[in-house]
C-alpha cells in the first residue's frame, strides 16, 4: 500500500461543506476549514451534520435543506445537499490547491460505514472532481462512487462526443455490495489512468487495484481534487437523511 500516512485524518488537507446557509445574497452552504475542526469550534448547528464520535471517527449528516454549494435550490430542482469534505492537496485553503492527471500518482483511501441513507436510497461517499482547464470548458464531476441500497457504484465520465465533459457520457459499473457494513473505496490515477479498488471484511470482499479508464490519452485537461463523505442524493422533501461514518481517509500525491 502506497498510502502510508500515520494519522486517519490530516485535517489541513481538507474543508467540510454542510448545507446550512453561510449568509449573504447567494444562501450557499457553509464552508467549514480545518481549524475550526482541529479545535472543536464548530457552532451547535453546524454539529448537527459532522461530530467526532467516541472510536475518532466522524459522522456526517446530511438532507435536503436547499442550501447547495452552488446556491439557494427548490424542491426537486436537480440539486442536491452535501456534508462532504473537499481535499486541498498541498494544504493551501485555496479552491485552485488542485492537482493534473498528466503526470504522477494520485490516490484516496477512504474508510466508511452507511448508517441509513432514506429516500431513494443513493448517496456519493467519494468522488474525483474536475474544476477548470485551460482549453475545455465546465467543471466536472468525473467520477463519483454512490452507496446504492446497499451496493457501491461507480460512475466515471467517458469521453464526449460533443467536446463537453459531462454526465451524459458517463458509464456505470457495480463493483460490489457491502450494505451496512464498513468498507474502503479506493481510487488511484496512474500516469493519466483511473483505478479502483474496493474492501469490506464483513462481504469478503479485497478487490485490487483495477484500471477503469485512460482520461490523459482520451483528451482529459482539468485540474481535479478529491471529495469524500455524504452527498445525499434526495431533493423530494426536507425530512429525509442520510448518515455517514467517515473512519478516515488518506490521500497520497508523487
Amino acid at each position: 500500500m502506497t498510502v502510508t500516512k500515520d494519522t486517519n485524518f490530516v485535517w489541513k488537507n481538507w474543508y467540510l461543506s454542510v448545507p446550512i446557509d453561510r449568509g449573504g445574497s447567494s444562501k450557499k452552504a457553509t464552508s467549514i476549514y480545518s481549524d475550526k475542526i482541529i479545535n472543536d469550534s464548530l457552532s451547535s448547528e453546524e454539529k448537527k451534520y459532522f461530530y467526532k464520535n467516541p472510536d475518532n471517527s466522524y459522522t456526517f449528516y446530511t438532507k435536503f435543506t436547499g442550501f447547495t454549494t452552488s446556491g439557494r435550490a427548490e424542491l426537486n430542482a436537480g440539486k442536491y445537499c452535501r456534508t462532504e469534505l473537499r481535499e486541498y492537496w498541498k494544504g493551501i485553503n485555496n479552491t485552485d490547491d488542485n492537482w493534473y492527471m498528466n503526470s504522477g500518482t494520485h490516490e484516496m483511501e477512504s474508510t466508511l460505514k452507511v448508517n441509513y441513507c432514506e429516500g431513494k436510497g443513493q448517496t456519493y461517499v467519494a468522488q474525483i472532481h474536475g474544476k477548470k482547464s485551460a482549453t475545455l470548458s465546465g467543471s466536472p464531476a468525473t467520477v463519483k462512487v454512490q452507496w446504492k441500497k446497499g451496493n457501491i457504484v461507480i460512475e466515471y465520465y467517458v469521453k464526449p462526443v460533443n467536446g463537453i465533459w459531462t454526465s451524459k457520457y458517463d458509464k456505470k459499473i457495480l463493483i460490489g455490495k457491502v450494505d451496512n457494513e464498513k468498507f474502503t473505496i479506493k481510487l488511484r490515477v496512474v500516469d493519466g489512468k483511473l483505478e479502483y479498488a474496493l474492501i469490506c471484511e464483513a462481504k469478503n470482499i479485497d478487490k485490487e487495484y483495477t484500471v477503469l479508464y485512460d482520461y490523459v490519452t482520451n483528451g482529459y485537461n482539468f485540474d481535479n481534487y478529491f471529495k469524500t463523505g455524504n452527498y445525499f442524493k434526495w431533493n423530494s422533501d426536507y425530512k429525509k437523511a442520510s448518515e455517514v461514518v467517515l473512519y478516515s481517509v488518506k490521500t497520497a500525491h508523487y
